[in-house]
């Protein structure tokens, strides 16, 4: 079994090609970028959310980069100013002239996130070469633990109703159903420390 590590860095690269791959069918990603999925665009956008979350959140991934998770620590899901603006060219790029269109979904989804302090997991991907294989599996309950001894809760939103049986295996619930009316539904699920 691969051993589980801290992403620093150096390690950007190989884990944002990780996540642009195993998001290359996300419904919410491919609207995002205009109805049609643009693989750089997406490296870039992970990029972006990589970076924040290094300064920001726990960035976990599997020993050969088979899987990758982007957390975000109790008060600081929210993406500061600053760092918002040193990635503002990661964004523009991966969204272009769809910015727009991402800032209204974001704006939607926001404004939903739980108040009460919990750990988010922004972002979870495996890899398709080496999915159903139990990968992301191996990044969730080490985040959980940590919730669980700081008797905090931990969220996520589910970007395909077909995730939303496998987060349930973590003790995650549904708490509603996002719609937007030009972009697909967005599942928000929520699991109480234990």
């Amino acid at each position: 079994m691969t051993a589980i590590h801290l992403a620093t860095r150096d390690d950007l690269p190989r884990l944002t090609e990780t996540l642009a791959r195993a998001f290359h069918d996300d419904p919410v990603g491919t609207h995002l970028q205009g109805g049609r999925y643009h693989h750089r665009r997406a490296r870039m956008g992970f990029e972006m959310l990589g970076r924040n979350m290094l300064d920001h959140g726990r960035v976990l991934r599997t020993g050969g980069f088979e899987a990758a998770a982007l957390w975000a620590r109790p008060g600081h899901w929210r993406m500061p100013v600053g760092s918002i603006v040193r990635t503002l060219h990661l964004s523009l790029g991966a969204y272009r002239t769809g910015i727009f269109r991402a800032l209204a979904w974001l704006s939607r989804v926001e404004k939903v996130h739980p108040a009460e302090p919990h750990y988010y997991l922004e972002v979870l991907g495996t890899d398709p070469t080496h999915q159903g294989q139990g990968w992301g599996s191996r990044l969730v309950p080490p985040m959980l633990d940590v919730a669980d001894d700081e008797r905090v809760g931990a969220y996520l939103e589910s970007m395909k109703q077909s995730n939303v049986p496998y987060y349930r295996r973590f003790g995650f619930e549904v708490v509603r159903e996002i719609t937007h009316p030009t972009a697909p539904p967005v599942w928000t699920m929520w699991r109480d420390p234990r």
